[in-house]
């Protein structure tokens, strides 16, 4: 071989990068490190810089969505292929980077007069590292991406939950968390594992083809494999029966980054759970989409019957029944990627699949927002309650009014009932996928879990109206008192008055025109 030729064989092995199309999750990284080199030099008092600094750059990363939204690119491509690729910024990936990226950004609105409970520097790095991760994942289109985006998205969020040091409830949510989350790491590592010896290739397209032509040999070791990736993501999704990490760890984390693990790490979970069913595993559709169906039964009826349970005068009981909703609502999440088996081929090159994938990708959206706001009302009145207890709310409206009529209306929305038009309207739409679908019973199954889940969001919708009780509150050492003996009642919020407010308006707008959430996520993997 001629030097020239060896030069021309090397060069066809360099890869040129895409940085524009991999800037989302770069920049949220490139930022979590500045601030971690940052924290070294930056004094105690000056500490707040670096939450500006989060946000700024979670809002940058945000601003690089904007050039990439013809969703036409993609990099780290096969020379031998040039349209297989591991990173693909088609619409799908943008509409879940927005989502996880919003989401993080409003998380470090709610954290940013909480941060001098907690080492400032480590706490901003984490989580602009865990959004980084997460921006990464639904981009991904191999599994050894998709596995190494989804633990550099909860690899931090378990130190997030136990960043409270000394906090007993903090460590116990931060290891039930670890715990968990490893024991589905290693599940879906074996399943990987097994489906990558049965078809040699990790690129999801390259699977799907090779799965429809499995040797006879290898068919029950692609067929574990299947089953143990889809167990692994079910962990991750909060699904039942692998659900029982959800409420002690919203529980013990801090409530804005129980407000991330119900957004983003939903998102997260969720948006991997798709890629392997529907762009890897097409030709399993058989299997995969009756187990989802009865996955999706069970969580949102589990969910909803633990909800239904939570009593008033418990400590924590508001952030319990936050938990159990957020289980249900996963249930309900699962309907339209179930639904996505019976579009022909798993959904794959068909416009019914990529409708009902559309479906879930519009819910999640809906519940980011109102969850979210949620989430917001409860830290806010955790500062003067710090139990929060759903009795807590009793008289919201005589004291803050606007809190009050955001947080009701947030609980519509949830609840689906107007005027909370976006809940009913992405509740509307996930029961028509599985119409659509055949799946009639699990659209039973789906409306009876929608009328039990009203009885407890209109509970607590009431609860806000009521006459306020005088009562004292008792002293609590889960987040009452800040560090030098301030009462955090005290302190100004202004970030988490932002964070409610936009949730509110967001809320409001989407309620206002529905059908541009589902045409915005009308996207499409094929």
């Amino acid at each position: 071989m001629t030097v020239a030729a060896e030069s021309a064989g090397a060069t066809g092995l360099v890869q040129s990068v895409d940085w524009l199309a991999i800037a989302p999750p770069t920049l949220a990284a490139v930022v979590a490190l500045i601030i971690l080199v940052a924290d070294l030099f930056v004094p105690e008092h000056r500490k707040p810089l670096l939450g500006g600094l989060a946000i700024a750059g979670l809002a940058a990363a945000l601003g690089t969505l904007l050039p990439l939204r013809s969703g036409d690119r993609a990099t780290f491509c096969l020379t031998t292929a040039p349209d297989v690729c591991s990173y693909t910024a088609d619409h799908f990936a943008l509409v879940i980077q927005l989502l996880v990226l919003g989401g993080a950004l409003l998380t470090a609105l709610l954290s940013y007069h909480d941060t001098r409970r907690l080492p400032a520097g480590e706490f901003w790095f984490l989580l602009l590292a865990s959004a980084a991760g997460a921006a990464l994942l639904p981009a991904a289109r191999d599994l050894a991406t998709l596995v190494v985006a989804l633990e550099v998205a909860s690899l931090p969020a378990f130190a997030l939950v136990g960043l409270r040091r000394g906090d007993r409830l903090s460590s116990e949510a931060a290891l039930k968390f670890f715990l968990s989350s490893v024991t589905a790491t290693a599940v879906m590592l074996l399943g990987v594992s097994f489906v990558y010896a049965a078809t040699g290739t990790l690129h999801l397209t390259e699977i799907a083809t090779r799965l429809d032509d499995v040797p006879g040999q290898l068919g029950t070791l692609a067929e574990a494999g299947v089953a143990l990736t889809l167990v692994g993501f079910a962990f991750k999704t909060a699904a039942a029966p692998f659900h029982f990490w959800v409420p002690d760890t919203y529980v013990g984390a801090p409530l804005p980054i129980a407000a991330y693990l119900s957004v983003v790490g939903k998102a997260v979970g969720f948006s991997g759970l798709i890629l392997v069913t529907v762009v890897a595993f097409p030709s399993y559709h058989a299997v995969w989409g009756p187990a989802l169906a009865v996955l999706a039964a069970l969580t949102m009826t589990v969910g909803n019957v633990a909800a239904l349970r939570q009593s008033a005068t418990r400590a924590w009981s508001a952030v319990r029944l936050l938990a159990w909703s957020s289980v249900a609502q996963a249930g309900y999440l699962l309907v339209p990627i179930a639904a996505a088996a019976y579009g022909g081929d798993g959904g794959s090159g068909t416009d019914g699949g990529a409708d009902r994938i559309g479906s879930t990708v519009a819910y999640a959206l809906m519940y980011a927002v109102v969850n979210l706001g949620a989430f917001a009302v409860a830290a806010l009145v955790a500062r003067t309650k710090p139990l929060n207890r759903l009795s807590d709310y009793q008289g919201l409206y005589a004291h803050r009014p606007l809190a009050a009529l955001a947080m009701g209306f947030f609980l519509l929305c949830l609840a689906g009932l107007p005027p909370g038009i976006i809940g009913l309207f992405a509740k509307v739409t996930v029961f028509s996928t599985a119409v659509d679908a055949g799946l009639g019973w699990l659209a039973v199954v789906m409306a009876l879990n929608v009328v039990v889940a009203l009885y407890y969001y209109l509970q607590w919708t009431a609860v806000l109206f009521r006459s306020p009780e005088g009562r004292a509150e008792s002293a609590d050492t889960h987040g009452a008192v800040t560090a030098d003996g301030e009462s955090a009642a005290l302190t100004p919020a202004p970030a988490l008055t932002v964070a409610i407010a936009l949730t509110a308006v967001a809320g409001i707008a989407l309620s206002g025109a529905p059908q541009l959430v589902l045409r915005f996520a009308g996207v499409s993997l094929f």
